[in-house]
């Protein structure tokens, strides 16, 4: 029997277990999270009100039901407090590393530390209910928004700060997020790329649901999209970026309506600086770029100011060192061979990474799969090997002697029902606990 960890169970971590136990009926997989819920960026990173893509849980539910699969929750390993990489590595045949990508790209640039100025990520954390978020007061005195970026993430961030509560409550957003939202003054929110629409990173669901929304009108500069030679003749553009120009110019020829908010999306303009009033983000001061006639952009030495009192920058993720294993910096990721982890360039036995610590955050959740068959693949191929190794009969044994007490399958569920009384209290669906001590308490009551 081949006794395998997988650390992190969000996609990557599931696919990662799931693959393993359907290619080999003698493996056994500990799931471990150093959060209590599984799930990963399907339970804190996907908008509330995509209620399609956070179903997906139900998939990785089955996942960590198998019977040779076990949930272990509330498991740090590295760092201060946490369970050293060489302890859990003499406790299993083989660890798996499927960490993600926690850390946030910065701008770089004067002004980003002001009050006011927040990766998206911290955002999103916050009203998806991450018991590290905190409320930051982020719309507290808002009235114009900058969403720096024009990928999912930064639609997703824009639309949850122009819904009402009409279109929140019904979602499981913890509710003092839900009362905060609903009560905020913001009326305008500017979404802006560096390049052009038809660069822009967003899939065109997403970028379409911003025209859906109730009493919020989207406008755009037709003079910065027709910079964009793909825009003006999208005929070569793949698929995507093809229906998204169709869509952004659908917006751009329609008439000015009256609503109560409004997105402008904004193209051609890299963020400089961000100015200060009053001890706070006060305005973004961009610099207008032009295509350089090489897939890129230059700067024109022409400069604009937009008036914001917030500043979510959404300009991608980077992998985190864990304490214990090599990292590449310039990546963000750690050396690995087809999923085995590399030490100074020699493959590491017993040691693999999946999901976007191996490969960057690339991708959408599917890209995931042949990521954890290519990992899990070269985990079985190792294991007559691997499986020479003594290890504890039952790991869960020497993590609690180790001083880690894991939070159990049964424990997930008695959280899970511990939400939905809380909707029910409320008069809503399910509703998210958002702190440690109400989770853990929630669990300890199984």
């Amino acid at each position: 029997m081949l006794r395998v960890a997988v650390v992190g169970s969000g996609p990557s971590g599931c696919y990662t277990a799931q693959t393993l136990v359907q290619l080999d009926p003698e493996v056994r997989v500990d799931v471990l999270d150093r959060l209590p819920c599984p799930y990963g960026l399907v339970r804190y990173g996907v908008a509330p009100d995509h209620e399609k893509i956070k179903s997906l849980q139900g998939n990785l539910r089955t996942v960590l039901e198998h019977d040779r699969v076990r949930f272990l929750g509330g498991v740090r390993v590295g760092g201060p407090g946490g369970l050293p990489v060489a302890r859990l590595r003499t406790l299993y045949h083989a660890v798996v590393y499927c960490v993600g990508a926690a850390a946030d790209r910065h701008l770089g640039i004067p002004g980003e530390e002001l009050p006011g100025s927040w990766s998206a990520t911290e955002f999103v954390s916050w009203y998806s209910a991450h018991p590290d978020a905190a409320d930051a007061g982020f719309v507290r005195g808002v009235r114009s928004a900058v969403v720096i970026g024009v990928g999912n993430v930064a639609v997703d961030v824009t639309r949850m700060l122009v819904r009402g509560a009409g279109e929140l409550r019904p979602t499981d957003m913890p509710q003092a997020a839900l009362d905060t939202l609903t009560a905020s003054g913001v009326d305008e929110v500017h979404m802006v790329g560096r390049r052009g629409p038809s660069q822009a990173r967003f899939t065109t669901k997403e970028l379409r649901e911003l025209g859906t929304l109730p009493d919020t009108e989207v406008s755009l500069d037709p003079a910065e999209l027709e910079m964009d030679a793909g825009y003006v003749d999208s005929a070569a553009l793949p698929a995507v970026q093809r229906r998204n120009v169709e869509a952004l110019r659908g917006w751009a020829t329609a008439p000015a309506r009256q609503a109560a908010r409004r997105i402008r999306m904004r193209f051609f303009l890299r963020p400089v600086e961000l100015l200060a009033d009053s001890g706070r983000v006060g305005a973004v001061r961009f610099e207008r770029t032009a295509p350089d006639g090489r897939g890129g952009v230059t700067g024109t030495g022409r400069y604009e100011d937009v008036a914001a009192q917030l500043v979510l920058r959404s300009v991608g993720y980077r992998g985190v060192p864990l304490e214990g294993l090599p990292f590449d910096a310039a990546s963000g990721t750690v050396p690995h061979a087809e999923g085995r982890v590399l030490r100074d360039g020699a493959v590491s036995p017993g040691e693999y990474v999946a999901g976007w610590i191996k490969r960057g955050p690339t991708g959408v959740i599917g890209t995931n799969r042949p990521c954890a068959k290519e990992t899990a693949t070269s985990l079985l191929a190792d294991a007559p090997a691997l499986a020479r190794r003594e290890v504890a009969q039952d790991p869960l044994d020497a993590l609690r002697a180790a001083g880690v007490e894991p939070v159990p399958w049964a424990g997930w569920q008695a959280i899970e029902r511990a939400e939905a009384a809380l909707g029910a209290r409320l008069g809503r669906g399910v509703v998210k606990l958002s702190d440690w001590d109400a989770l853990l308490g929630a669990a300890r009551s199984a």
